[in-house]
């Protein structure tokens, strides 16, 4: 079967039959807000226990993984990573021509680009998705999902894939919303980060973190307001490489990420974190960008020395 006949014969249809690979929380949670679209949902799971729950609510379980994918034309995974993706499905690589893979765990852009190669070598076609959401919000107003992958893949599962969340295709190539993911987590997790290290911080002084946390998130929530005041779209002075330096500069910021390194040093604290703020800022001044906005660490991000 070649991909333009991969691409058109397997269009999914309201409450068509829908497999999923992977029952950790995440896939747990797809599989039930599938069954309440009105999709018939088979299941696999290494472990077949975790499985007890959605079979309950009206999920089928596959004895092998074989039997899951030959159960439904578009095939879910919820996996650890990639290699977990080849593990499973090795021995059912017979039984992919013609059907779907999406797969939905985290890793590398790389390893989605290699998976999308190994899936067309089986003569099946593949989406990378991303579910920019934990599982208790899957399938509510606050979700959304990229993917990447061929576009006719996509908008031929679009309806069936809808309810985990509305989905942001974001092109042909299987890596992007890969590497949208990633990006998105590293604002997350770096979040996250700051959040633990103010919170340490101000635990030395013997403050509680149920009063720290209020305050803290106060900022966090905030940070993308004050991005956006007077832009039509923050991003739009990057792309043209200008960095106006009248509200904020490189040389202010890097003054106070300074503070932060003597004041983490003096409690005793973990100083990864703010080393890594403070080496962006030092790196922008040592390139005569001092007067620049903050903004200006992107030269720095995008060639390390």
């Amino acid at each position: 079967m070649n991909e333009q006949q991969n691409d058109t014969n397997h269009t999914t249809r309201q409450n068509s039959a829908v497999t999923v690979i992977g029952l950790g929380p995440m896939g747990q949670a797809m599989t039930r807000t599938l069954l309440t679209a009105g999709h018939p949902v088979t299941v696999w799971n290494r472990s077949a226990g975790r499985a007890d729950g959605v079979v309950t609510d009206g999920a089928t379980l596959a004895a092998t993984p074989v039997e899951a994918v030959e159960a439904s034309d578009l095939v879910i995974l919820s996996l650890t990573d990639y290699q977990a993706m080849y593990d499973v499905l090795d021995g059912a690589a017979e039984s992919l021509a013609g059907r779907t893979l999406v797969n939905l765990s985290s890793d590398t852009p790389d390893r989605t680009r290699e998976a999308a190669a190994w899936a067309a070598g089986h003569d099946a076609a593949f989406l990378t998705g991303g579910v920019m959401v934990p599982a208790p919000m899957v399938g509510t107003e606050a979700a959304h999902v990229y993917y990447s992958g061929r576009g006719q893949v996509m908008e031929n599962h679009r309806a069936a894939l809808a309810p985990l969340g509305p989905p942001k295709y974001l092109g042909e190539d299987p890596g992007l919303a890969q590497m949208m993911y990633q990006a998105q987590l590293t604002v997350f997790l770096t979040t996250l980060s700051a959040l633990m290290q103010a919170t340490a911080m101000l635990g030395t002084a013997g403050t509680k973190a149920r009063e720290v946390l209020p305050e803290l998130l106060t900022t966090a929530d905030s940070i993308g307001a004050m991005l956006r005041a007077g832009e039509e779209n923050p991003g739009a002075a990057l792309d043209a490489g200008e960095h106006p330096g009248d509200l904020s500069t490189v040389t202010m910021m890097g003054a106070t990420s300074d503070h932060i390194v003597e004041t983490s040093t003096s409690l005793g604290l973990d100083l990864a974190l703010p080393l890594a703020v403070q080496a962006h800022y030092r790196r922008a001044i040592e390139d005569g960008h001092g007067k620049d906005n903050w903004t200006r660490i992107l030269d720095g991000i995008r060639a390390p020395r």
